[in-house]
């Protein structure tokens, strides 16, 4: 055997790097670990759009690949690991329970690049964390879902009590209450993040106890369809448009929008100047859009949903502003004081008008 064929062998056994281009440079590996199926209309799928964005930049320059349905937990460390045994440069990890996982074989792979998507720990030089402030899109769809409900109940499917669910429940029933002091929250939480059969039954039974309105902090478009089956209840898109289901019963959405990111830490790879970080984005850096607002919204409804989106994105208004009090009464923000990221990254706790106990 020629030794340079040897040398061939070697590499394809040992994962070493990328393809190699004509000019001699090897392809920058980008592998991307996904909770749901690239199908799902929500979470995953714009994660993959994300991907594809970066194969759309860079061209034959990268090489993504990636791994759908990885359960949070060891499973997820076995597809890391092996994406990186295969040579992977730069791998995101897309879904909260993923981060003990990603900190784990990022200490086995010093030289591979990880991206957690939603967490906080960056227990190595090697791993960062980004997410986007999703909670202002809740005080979007909060202001239009209090304007819009006629029983004045709002029904939210929650998938896992984390800090992200829970900001995301507190944003929207603020902004609700503002404009609807008689509002209610009925809160089921499904513990997953993608199951349409579960999704759906959720939605049925939010629907039976009166709720008019129903938000989700899930995956698929199940709840969609279900609210589209009862008739004259609201929806809203969650993390995709799912504009097939417009303009009725959904009347607008939280689009995340991650192809500049993914892009940005791509090149950053590329070109050496990948630096350990933390990104929390919202509706003013891009990351967080808003969907198309209806005209089966009001148009006085639609007028101030973007007046109030604008605000946010400017930074002249914050989604959580004070006078609020924590779900027990005792003090959480005074007078024009707003919640500092800190609190927000941790929140465990109801503000004061949401019924029923978290979950442990």
């Amino acid at each position: 055997m020629k030794f340079t064929t040897l040398l061939a062998s070697a590499a394809m056994v040992l994962g070493l790097g990328g393809a190699a281009l004509a000019d001699g440079h090897e392809k920058t590996k980008v592998g991307f670990v996904y909770v749901g199926p690239i199908g799902d209309g929500g979470w995953t799928y714009e994660h993959d759009k994300g991907r594809l964005a970066v194969e759309a930049e860079f061209g034959d320059k990268v090489e993504t690949v990636y791994v759908e349905n990885v359960a949070e937990g060891p499973d997820s460390e076995r597809v890391m690991t092996q994406m990186a045994l295969d040579g992977a440069d730069l791998i995101f990890t897309t879904s909260f329970g993923y981060m003990d996982p990603t900190n784990n074989v990022a200490a086995k792979f010093p030289d591979v690049k990880f991206e957690h998507a939603t967490g906080y720990k960056r227990l190595h030089p090697n791993v960062s964390t980004y997410s986007a402030r999703f909670y202002e899109g809740r005080a979007i769809q909060g202001h239009i879902a209090g304007k819009m409900t006629k029983s004045n109940i709002i029904g939210y499917i929650g998938s896992f009590p984390i800090p992200e669910v829970i900001r995301g429940i507190n944003s929207a029933y603020i902004h609700a209450a503002k404009v609807n002091p008689d509002v209610e929250f009925k809160i089921i939480w499904v513990y997953t993040w993608f199951d349409p059969a579960k999704e759906a039954d959720a939605a049925k039974v939010l629907i039976e106890q009166g709720a008019d309105v129903v938000l989700q902090h899930t995956d698929s478009t199940a709840p969609q369809a279900a609210a589209q089956e009862a008739g004259g209840v609201v929806t809203f898109g969650q993390a995709s448009d799912m504009g097939q289901y417009a303009p009725f019963p959904r009347v607008s959405s939280i689009i995340d929008d991650w192809a500049p990111y993914y892009i940005a830490r791509t090149r950053a790879v590329m070109d050496g100047t990948w630096e350990q970080k933390d990104t929390w984005d919202g509706i003013g850096a891009g990351m967080v859009g808003i969907g198309e607002i209806t005209d089966a919204v009001p148009a006085d409804v639609k007028e101030e949903a973007l007046a109030l989106k604008a605000a946010l994105a400017d930074g002249s208004y914050h989604a959580f502003t004070g006078p609020l009090n924590k779900q027990d009464g005792s003090p959480f923000l005074a007078e024009g004081e707003t919640a500092d990221d800190g609190t927000l990254a941790g929140m465990n706790f109801y503000v004061e008008g949401i019924e029923g106990e978290i979950p442990q």
